[in-house]
């Protein structure tokens, strides 16, 4: 039969797939900021990761654990510092170290309302300490510090410096937490004489794990050479928060053994 019609043919609605499409990426948009929002949700949920100091000044990203070397310098080291009273700052460029400024204290404010000095070395070393107990500890020291150590007469001066004779492995006694033994001397030099007086530290040190947080300034040159010190201390995230006289008639060793803590620190002298 003749068609006297022609053939209609298909024709193509661009309208609707320009629908077609817009929809389909709107659909994909959804999903993608779904999953963006929930991994945004997790990420702040997550706990920072503990950057912790090791010897090389490198970092790690180990949340629950230290190296027991480190936890063992960081007790000496600061119990170091803590008694280095060599009536000098701290040298911080090649001409102090050459030319020493004498050490001038920095005043506390003790537990009975009096003003004492304690040698700066001290004072910095004391931010390794826990809030709570620092400014006890720090007490202490002003007790112990000899009253001609900040005069410039040469002739009286004494210096002190702590001699380590042994550090005791860490022993874990929590999550996060260590008891350290140190057995060492403190000892007491007056240079006139060359006399020297040693004084037992003998001591059992519980060190904790904590947060450390930047300087709040951006520009480091905002800051002075001692805040920058207290800073460095703070990086390594760990603070001694009690300190109890070591009994050394029982193996320290034995990590099971609790006889040779012999008590908590007295609180009139350090060497009681």
């Amino acid at each position: 039969m003749t068609r006297f019609l022609p053939e209609k043919k298909a024709t193509v609605n661009l309208l609707t797939i320009f629908a077609a499409v817009t929809f389909g990426l709107q659909v994909l948009t959804l999903f993608f900021l779904f999953f963006q929002g929930l991994a945004i949700h997790n990420l702040s949920n997550r706990k920072p990761p503990n950057f912790v100091q090791i010897f090389e000044g490198a970092g790690s990203t180990n949340n629950t654990e230290h190296e027991p070397e480190m936890i063992s310098q960081f007790v000496s080291q600061t119990m170091a510092a803590m008694f280095d009273w060599a009536g000098t700052l701290p040298a911080n460029t090649i001409e102090d170290a050459t030319n020493p400024k004498p050490d001038t204290g920095v005043s506390i404010l003790t537990s009975i309302g009096a003003t004492k000095k304690v040698p700066t070395t001290s004072w910095i070393a004391s931010f390794a300490l826990s809030e709570d107990f620092r400014q006890g500890f720090l007490t202490q020291i002003a007790e112990m510090i000899p009253v001609d150590l900040f005069t410039k007469n040469t002739n009286q001066e004494i210096t002190t410096r702590l001699v380590i004779q042994r550090v005791y492995p860490p022993q874990k006694i929590a999550t996060n937490r260590w008891r350290v033994g140190l057995v060492a001397n403190i000892v007491q030099l007056r240079r006139a004489d060359n006399k020297k007086v040693l004084i037992p530290f003998n001591k059992d040190f519980l060190v904790r794990s904590v947060d450390a947080f930047e300087h709040p300034l951006e520009n480091t040159n905002q800051i002075t050479e001692l805040q920058k010190t207290v800073y460095k201390l703070r990086e390594r995230k760990l603070e001694i928060y009690e300190v109890n006289n070591l009994c050394l008639t029982d193996a320290y060793d034995n990590i099971n053994s609790q006889s040779n803590r012999c008590g908590m620190l007295n609180s009139n002298s350090f060497t009681q």
